[in-house]
C-alpha cells in the first residue's frame, strides 16, 4: 500500500536530526585584520614585553658570579705535554691552589657549581646505562641488566648503584678560605627532593662500588642512596656537552674585594676526551642565576613590535588604502 511504503520509507531514513551545529549554522565571528587592529596589537605587545625585559635584565645584572676554569692550571709543568698520565698516576699530588677575588659584595647563600665541557652525558648508552628499579629498592639488587659494562664484578657481584653514570660520578674536591679562616661548605638540600625522596631508597646502601676499575668518587656504604647528594645530583644527566652542577652552598657573606683561596683535589679525568672544567660561584636573584638571555629576548621582540607598529603608523598615514 502507498502509505506503508512511505513509513518504511521514513524509518529507513539516515538523515541526522536538524541542529545549528549538522547544518553549520551557528554563529561565527572572523577576524577582520584592520590597520588599526594590527597597529594597536603591535603596540601593546611592544609595551609588555619591553619593560618585562629590562626587569629581567636588571635582576640578571644583580647577580655576582665568578667563573675560573681550573684544570689547565692545576696540571704541573712536568706533565703539561701528557696530562692523562698524570691524572691517572695515583702517585702524583693532585693539589692545586687556586686565588681570586671577589668583584662585589655577594650576599648568602653563594651556589658552589662544577662546570664540564665537552662531556655528553645525553650520549644514548651512557644515558641507558643505568637501573632506577636497582636505586629504588634493595629488594632490586639485582637488577643490573641495563648497566653493562658497569653491573657485576669480576666474581659476578652486582654493583650498587650501577651503570656507567654513577661510576663516573664527578670527584675533585673544594676547600674554601678567606683571610685564613676557612669557609664551611653546605652539601645538604643540593639535590631535587622529589628524587631523593622517590628515586633513590632509603634502604638501599653501596656496594662493590669503584672496585677495581675505578670511574670517578667513591661512596660511602653506611650512607644510603637517598642521602648520597653527590651522586643523586650527578645521576640528573644534562641536556646538552656543557653544564653545571650543584657542588654545595656557602652560607657567610662574602665582601668586595675579599680574596677566596680555594684548595682543589684535581681527580677527574676530563683530559682523556678534551674536556674542561671550571669552578663557578654565584649568588641568586628572583628569576634565578646569571642569564641574559631572557631579558634580551623580551626587549628584541618588543622592539620589532614596536618598530612594526610605527612603519604601520607612517605607511597608513603617507598612503592610506
Amino acid at each position: 500500500m502507498p502509505g506503508s511504503d512511505s513509513t518504511a520509507h521514513k524509518s529507513k531514513s539516515r538523515r541526522p536530526k536538524y541542529s545549528q551545529f549538522s547544518q553549520q549554522e551557528l554563529p561565527a565571528f572572523k577576524l577582520i585584520l584592520t590597520p588599526g587592529y594590527v597597529i594597536s596589537t603591535f603596540i601593546v605587545v611592544g609595551l609588555i614585553f619591553v619593560p618585562i625585559g629590562l626587569i629581567s635584565l636588571f635582576a640578571s645584572e644583580t647577580v655576582v658570579e665568578i667563573v675560573d676554569r681550573y684544570d689547565n692550571e692545576c696540571i704541573p709543568k712536568d706533565f703539561r705535554d701528557n696530562r692523562v698520565e698524570f691524572i691517572k698516576n695515583k702517585q702524583t699530588n693532585k693539589s692545586c691552589t687556586r686565588t681570586f677575588t671577589v668583584p662585589k659584595q655577594m650576599k648568602s647563600p653563594i651556589f658552589i657549581y662544577y662546570q664540564l665541557e665537552n662531556f655528553y652525558q645525553n650520549h644514548r648508552r651512557y644515558v641507558k646505562s643505568r637501573s632506577d628499579k636497582q636505586l629504588q629498592s634493595k629488594k632490586n639488587a639485582a637488577h643490573i641488566r641495563e648497566c653493562k659494562p658497569m653491573g657485576e664484578t669480576d666474581n659476578k657481584d652486582p654493583i650498587i648503584p650501577c651503570g656507567l653514570i654513577a661510576w663516573s660520578l664527578f670527584n675533585d674536591t673544594y676547600g674554601f678560605s678567606v683571610k685564613g679562616k676557612d669557609l664551611k661548605v653546605n652539601k645538604r638540600d643540593i639535590a631535587w627532593g622529589s628524587d631523593k625522596n622517590y628515586k633513590f631508597g632509603a634502604d638501599v646502601f653501596p656496594k662493590n662500588f669503584q672496585v677495581g676499575d675505578v670511574g670517578g668518587k667513591s661512596l660511602n656504604s653506611s650512607i644510603p642512596l637517598s642521602e648520597q647528594e653527590d651522586l643523586i645530583v650527578w645521576m640528573r644527566t644534562a641536556a646538552l656537552s656543557t653544564f653545571r652542577k650543584l657542588y654545595g652552598k656557602i652560607e657567610d657573606d662574602l665582601q668586595a674585594n675579599d680574596v677566596i683561596t680555594v684548595v682543589i683535589e684535581n681527580n677527574y679525568n676530563t683530559y682523556d676526551f678534551k674536556g674542561t672544567k671550571s669552578l663557578v660561584l654565584s649568588t641568586t636573584s628572583w628569576i634565578g642565576g646569571k642569564n641574559d638571555f631572557l631579558g634580551v629576548t623580551f626587549i628584541t621582540i618588543g622592539g620589532i613590535c614596536l618598530f612594526l607598529a610605527i612603519t604601520f603608523i607612517l605607511l597608513y598615514v603617507i598612503k592610506p588604502r
